[in-house]
């Protein structure tokens, strides 16, 4: 059977969480720490904060954020947004997370990462990635929200990435984000297929269908979700039931044992 973690993606800016469709037009949801708690308590497997402003404005406002979460949410937490050096990373670690993201910093310095693998471990270090279709089976990845060009393929940057250290890739498809209409398979596969670390999909999840299709057809390790979840489409309890029935099985229990036994 399957293996699958369920990660609630939560995007922040300022002390809001936010939600838009293709990471535009973002609507405010509220507090996200009151988001993560329910998610925790619902058995939520990760849960993944992500400053989509910090890259821009060239610092990381969640540290707060996650200190406060780290009291009540007692399971891997995952930081990203504006990390660009080892001492981000101690801070983000400090300040209680268990693994970063990063994007930018990786994409303008790619030996980060080789750099924070040797320092902290590669089991800390996710390698974020926002693609976008660029042809018939090619995507580039993107910077800035999905707004800044790179000029790198998707699959080459996943594959040196790997080979540099990164212990995930947080594969998003910004065509699909928010849209609730799939996950780009066709990408995740690809992308799956050709490193030996795990990938998380992310973007696009309408629904239980998506995230099975996503798993056995893009080989995805892990679902990033955000609009099911926030906007109440399905709750984790149905995620999960639901991916029994079709031959998946969640990490809930594991994780949120380990979570527990590492909780302060």
């Amino acid at each position: 059977m399957k293996s699958v973690r369920l990660i609630a993606r939560l995007d922040v800016k300022g002390p809001n969480l936010v939600k838009g469709v293709q990471l535009e037009g973002l609507r405010k949801l509220g507090d996200p720490n009151e988001f993560a708690r329910r998610y925790y308590a619902e058995g939520i497997d990760e849960i993944l904060y992500i400053d989509i402003v910090a890259s821009l404005y060239e610092r990381n406002s969640l540290l707060d954020i996650v200190e406060r979460a780290t009291e009540d949410v007692f399971i891997p937490i995952t930081v990203g947004g504006g990390i660009r050096s080892i001492e981000d990373v101690r801070k983000a670690l400090r300040a209680g997370a268990d693994k970063i993201a990063i994007n930018t910093a990786a994409i303008r310095r790619p030996e980060l990462i080789r750099e924070v693998a040797q320092t902290f471990g590669s089991q800390c270090l996710v390698l974020s990635i926002q693609a976008k279709r660029s042809g018939a089976g090619t995507w580039e990845a993107y910077v800035d929200n999905g707004r800044e060009h790179t000029g790198k393929d998707v699959v080459a940057w996943a594959k040196q990435a790997c080979d540099l250290g990164a212990g995930e890739i947080l594969l998003m498809s910004v065509d699909q984000e928010g849209t609730a209409r799939g996950f780009d398979v066709e990408l995740v596969r690809r992308v799956s297929e050709a490193v030996s670390i795990p990938v998380i999909a992310g973007g696009g999840m309408g629904g239980v269908a998506d995230l099975v299709d996503v798993v056995r057809t893009g080989g995805a390790d892990a679902v990033a979700m955000a609009h099911v979840l926030h906007y109440g489409v399905c709750n984790l309890e149905q995620i999960r039931r639901e991916a029994a029935r079709n031959g998946l099985r969640v990490g809930h229990q594991d994780v949120v044992a380990m979570g527990a036994s590492e909780s302060p």
